[in-house]
């Protein structure tokens, strides 16, 4: 048993550590204080959903359906190319986060980034789903550890934000972070759409 969960647990943090559109939001919000818990509660609670749908099995079964992914794939690959463009269009604008500005449409951008977002249900549904399947009937602890690892990680880095306010509060930095995610993102939506 715990075998299942300290590997469902590194393999969770392998796949959730890098920086991505959802992790920025986390991040973002995390400096500005703002709808922490919020933010860190869906980002945490939607993959808890999500790899014990993809521990259950539903990775399989969406596999017998290739019109599905294939929607999945042009939608997620749009999706991110498109996020990747704000996030250069905010690193060329770079701006100083300011406490209570724009705290309108948080979770809405977060449940957007949340399922909108195919490289979540590579990660969740179908890596951490077929991952689980070599655990047999311990799979589900290898889902729990995988559970685990998605709620410290977004804590960590939604509450362990503030201690980074002051380097994160700049603009320089945010170019920085912008431009990292909008490479990944844009790559990401790009390997999808080829």
């Amino acid at each position: 048993m715990l075998n299942a969960v300290l590997a469902g647990l590194g393999t969770g943090l392998s796949l959730i550590v890098v920086i991505g559109a959802q992790n920025a939001l986390v991040l973002r919000q995390g400096v500005l204080r703002q709808r922490v818990p919020v933010v860190v509660a869906i980002c945490a609670a939607s993959d808890a959903l999500l790899i014990a749908l993809g521990v259950g099995g539903v990775g399989s079964a969406l596999m017998a359906w290739p019109v599905v992914l294939e929607v999945v794939r042009w939608v997620g690959a749009a999706f991110l190319i498109g996020y990747g463009v704000l996030a250069v269009r905010r690193a060329v604008r770079p701006a100083a986060l300011v406490v209570g500005a724009g705290s309108a449409g948080v979770v809405a951008t977060c449940l957007a980034l949340t399922w909108l977002n195919p490289h979540v249900y590579l990660d969740t549904v179908l890596l951490l789903g077929t991952a689980s399947t070599g655990f047999g009937d311990q799979r589900w602890w290898f889902g729990a550890g995988a559970v685990l690892a998605s709620a410290a990680w977004f804590s960590a880095l939604g509450f362990g934000a503030r201690g980074l306010s002051g380097v994160l509060a700049k603009p320089t930095a945010w170019r920085v972070v912008d431009l990292g995610v909008a490479a990944v993102v844009t790559a990401t939506g790009v390997s999808l759409v080829l």
